[in-house]
């Protein structure tokens, strides 16, 4: 049976790294100095990659490998980056978190997991207005600290070009903290299990996440047994940590786009995996221009507006020679619309024969506003989510490749529910999220661990 295969829209001209610029550009700010913009894209244009071909293509290779079900992909890191917080600890500590999930997602799906972080460049955010009012004034919107500033004043409000420096500096200074723990010993796995040990004894839910505790344990003492440890496995004492974030603001992404020497082909250098969003993915839009043209694996976020055909034409001018890992199609459905909307989509990427990685993203379906108007998150209906993903995958014949969440390794209190019962009345203990509520570092294990019961019972079925 042949596939069938939506004609590609017409190309008028080669891609280039600017060629973006003469194609309709949403979800972009409006700067007022011109030249102070264009002499900061050419110091950036200077700077050095904060990524390497190398390391991008060996992702890729990974996320081709989701896409048959012979690993697992673990996304997670703060909806925005800030640039008040810049501190070691905190990238510590969203590192461990990740760490911790992956080893537990690692027994749930029995295949290695890729570790992707939403860090070292998730600065700038789509919104869903361009003004906000507060107390009757009217300003623009805040798009993030490499666009402006989240204090509500004209002043702070004002694209501000230089602030793209900014996150280019501290985003090579979180790259170089995340390499030296994936390497330094830090992520060494007996450690990385010993603090899940402890998350279980403390949990609520202690007993139900015991049992799995304790298989990791004893498949740990007999790889030890076997003389499998750091010496003899470099894996057991390092891991493979990538980065990622929304190829947004096309200035930047351009600026920091490079000729590989040993391919001679085109690189964002700026992350490894960078995707495109619900707001930008226009098949005739910018941002797809831009991105076709780089040799990055590619997120497209797809949502219940996206329509078959759309997605297909995406498909084609992304990844016209279907190259495997190339794709990741990341649902963000919501809890309560994903069995409708989720599986015409996947039958029509089936019908084109392409090969994509398929990814939930349970939170952004998901966010609500509670009676005094702050913005929180379920745990009950993100959990929902992901289970209804993986439904939906197991009834049409499809890998469920991973997972795409937004958290932080802090304790914070931004969503509800989960062992810890957060409520309402507990949003105000600690909600430090400049846009939409993150889960927290017990809320993501405890997701991890039921996550790795569905994917035990999914295998096992």
């Amino acid at each position: 049976m042949t596939a069938s295969r939506v004609q590609p829209t017409p190309i008028s001209a080669p891609w280039m790294p600017d060629s973006w610029r003469s194609f309709p550009v949403r979800q972009m700010p409006s700067y007022p100095d011109a030249a102070a913009l264009k002499a900061v894209e050419d110091r950036l244009s200077s700077y050095p990659p904060l990524v390497f071909a190398g390391e991008v293509r060996r992702l890729r290779r990974q996320l081709a490998l989701a896409s048959q079900g012979k690993a697992f992909v673990l996304q997670g890191g703060p909806c925005a980056e800030s640039f008040s917080e810049f501190k070691a600890d905190i990238v510590r500590d969203t590192f461990r978190v990740l760490l911790q999930m992956s080893v537990v997602l690692t027994f749930g799906a029995k295949v290695p997991v890729v570790k992707l972080g939403r860090m070292a460049g998730q600065f700038a955010k789509p919104r869903s207005s361009d003004t906000e009012t507060q107390n009757g004034v009217t300003l623009p919107s805040y798009r993030g600290d490499t666009i402006n500033g989240p204090e509500f004043t004209a002043e702070a409000r004002i694209p501000d070009p230089v602030r793209m420096e900014t996150g280019y500096f501290q985003s090579a200074g979180i790259q170089n903290l995340l390499r030296a723990f994936s390497r330094g010993g830090y992520a060494n796995l007996h450690e990385v299990h010993r603090w899940n040990l402890g998350f279980v004894e403390r949990s609520p839910l202690a007993g139900r996440y015991r049992a799995t505790a304790e298989k990791i344990s004893e498949t740990l003492s007999f790889m030890e047994a076997c003389g499998i440890d750091a010496g003899s496995a470099p894996q057991i004492d390092e891991t493979e940590f990538y980065t990622s974030h929304e190829a947004l603001l096309l200035p930047y992404e351009q600026a920091m786009t490079r000729i590989d020497s040993t391919s001679d082909e085109w690189y964002d250098c700026s992350a490894h995996f960078i995707w495109i969003g619900d707001r930008t993915r226009q098949p005739d839009g910018a941002h797809v221009e831009f991105l076709r043209g780089v040799r990055n694996p590619l997120g497209i976020k797809v949502g219940p507006t996206t329509k078959a055909e759309d997605l297909e034409k995406l498909l084609e001018l992304l990844n016209p020679e279907d190259e495997a890992g190339r794709i990741t199609l990341i649902s963000r459905m919501g809890a309560d619309k994903i069995a409708e909307y989720l599986p015409p989509l996947m039958r029509a990427v089936k019908k084109t024969g392409r090969t994509v990685t398929w990814l939930t993203d349970p939170m952004h379906g998901n966010t609500t506003s509670t009676t005094q108007n702050v913005k929180t998150r379920s745990f009950d209906a993100i959990m929902r989510e992901v289970k209804g993903f993986f439904d939906v995958c197991a009834a049409e014949g499809v890998h469920a490749g991973g997972v795409h969440i937004e958290m932080t390794g802090q304790n914070v209190t931004e969503c509800v529910g989960g062992a810890q019962c957060l409520t309402e009345s507990d949003l105000g203990d600690r909600y430090e999220t400049f846009c939409d509520p993150r889960l927290n570092a017990e809320q993501s294990l405890e997701l991890a661990f039921l996550m790795a019961e569905e994917l035990t019972d999914k295998r096992q079925n």
